[in-house]
Parts: C-alpha cells; structure tokens; sequence
C-alpha cells in the first residue's frame, strides 16, 4: 500500500484516480454524488449515537457529563485520520486520501479491484477498531466512559462504511470483485 495525501477534495467527481472499466461491470444502486452519501450519512450517524448512548445509559445507569465523556469525544475525532488510514491498509496498490470538511468527510480511494470479503473488511476495519472494540469495553467496564463516548462517537463517524458493507452483503453476488470508479462502486463476475 501506498498512501498519497491529495488535499482538499474540491467536489468534481471526475478528479478522482480511476482503474479501467471492467467490461461486463454492473454499477451499485448507491447514492450518486458525495452530498447525498453526506446527507444521509449525517442523519445515520446521529441515530447510531443515540442508540449507542441509550444502550450504554442502561448498562452504565449514569448520564453525568465528565472529563472522560469530553476525552472520549476528543479521541473518537483525533481518531479520523487514523480510521482512513486503517482503510488504506487494506489496499495493496496505491490508495488516496481526501479531506472534504465542507460534507464533514475524510476519505480514501483506492482504484484497485478487490473480493467482497476484503472489501467489507476494509470498511469495517477502523469501526471495530475505534468503534466497536472501545464501546464492549466499556460495556463491560462501565466506568471506563471515556472508552464508551470514543466508541459511541466512532461507530456514528462509520456511517458511510456501514453503507458501504450494507451494498457489497446485498448487491454483490459470491466470486463478485468489486472496484470503486469515481464515486460509484461496480461490481463483476470473474
């Protein structure tokens, strides 16, 4: 793998690195543009925190606002950079990196073919990382808040990978490879 940092992403679809068409490829029904996937996004992402919360406010039977919660807070974003590079990772060729803060969005592209498994692993990986693993300690461990808020901020900050898990389980076919060209994933048969 190999990160490259380009910048700002300025909203042009078409300045996105892109691999050759596959020629039987089928494009993901998915959202076409980045305001959309930001848009519903956002709106995932505060229904996952608040569900996250309310199941830690249960285990936990505290609501008190604390040190822990606001260094929670601050770990889960500081964590942003990290979670698009635990996605590059997952690329063995060359993967970009983008910052678009007008959408509230960090992401990667990496054009390169890959299986569905590694693809949902991809998505997936930061989320467990910073996610999910975070938020079981702190579920077994109610007093370590500052686990649970990292993890109830991560989980809502994955709501774009969790779309993205959600096509590649319901649109993608067993041996399916999928690829990413400009801001649509395809999919083919080898």
């Amino acid at each position: 793998m190999k990160l490259i940092y380009k910048g700002v992403f300025d909203g042009d679809i078409d300045k996105l690195p892109v691999c050759d068409h596959h020629p039987n490829a089928v494009r993901f029904k998915e959202f076409e543009t980045p305001e959309e996937l930001a848009k519903w996004s956002t709106t995932i992402s505060v229904l996952l925190m608040v569900v996250s919360a309310i199941f830690y406010f249960i285990r936990a039977a505290e609501i008190a606002i604390s040190f822990q919660v606001i260094i929670g807070i601050v770990l889960a974003l500081l964590a942003a950079f990290p979670h698009e590079f635990l996605h590059a990772i997952c690329f063995k060729k060359e993967v970009y990196l983008y910052t678009y803060l007008q959408k509230g969005m960090i992401f990667v592209v990496g054009p390169e073919r890959m299986s569905k498994q590694r693809f949902i692993v991809m998505s997936m990986l930061p989320n467990v990382v910073f996610g999910f693993i975070p938020y079981m300690i702190a579920m077994i461990f109610p007093e370590m808040q500052w686990l649970a808020w990292m993890g109830i901020i991560a989980i809502g900050m994955g709501a774009g990978d969790f779309y993205n898990v959600y096509n590649a389980a319901t649109q993608l076919p067993r041996g399916a490879m999928t690829y990413l060209y400009k801001f649509s994933s395809y999919w083919y048969i080898q």
